[in-house]
């Protein structure tokens, strides 16, 4: 077992998701979570996964596909930073992203899959890399964060997602 990161190895805006994610194996917590998360959500309908709980907001469709979007985004930062890229690697706009992913246009369990295969994608990539790559440092959107620190990023964003799902969407659709 990989212990969490110090504190050092990621900007502090993340410390919520790295919180977030129990301790344990971190390719164990990575495949049992996104099996929670399509337990959670497989048998929604079609027009329950089209829900806002508010006006603004993202339907449960663009959930899952900024969810997916940004572990694609991590998954780079990750393999960049593990193979020892020195160059700044860029931000992006989450909301620009859902805008233009246009995810209400697929079924929820397509997104789910797609959001499966990054998954899978995700732990083949953590499982290959060694401790001194994972403890490599890069810099990603202007702040220095290490490889490891991108998997426990990517574990905790899902489950910070999966509460709100749970706590703004399901509860106001029973």
């Amino acid at each position: 077992m990989l212990r969490k990161q110090e504190t050092n190895e990621y900007p502090p805006y993340y410390k919520e998701y790295v919180n977030n994610v129990p301790d344990g194996e971190r390719l164990h917590i990575l495949d049992d979570q996104q099996k929670e998360t399509m337990n959670l959500l497989r048998d929604l309908s079609e027009e329950m996964a089209q829900y806002q709980y508010a006006q603004g907001k993202w339907t449960i469709k663009e959930v899952i596909g900024h969810i997916t979007d940004t572990e694609r985004i991590m998954c780079y930062r990750l393999l960049c930073i593990a193979r020892g890229e020195q160059e700044m690697l860029p931000g992006y706009n989450d909301d620009e992203y859902v805008r233009r992913g246009q995810f209400n246009r697929f079924s929820l369990s397509d997104l789910l899959h797609h959001q499966a295969l990054v998954r899978q994608h995700t732990i083949l990539l953590l499982s290959s890399m060694d401790d001194e790559a994972l403890r490599r440092r890069g810099n990603a959107n202007g702040s220095e964060v290490t490889a490891r620190a991108l998997g426990y990023i990517i574990a905790g964003h899902e489950i910070h997602h999966r509460r709100l799902i749970k706590d703004r969407y399901l509860s106001s659709l029973q």
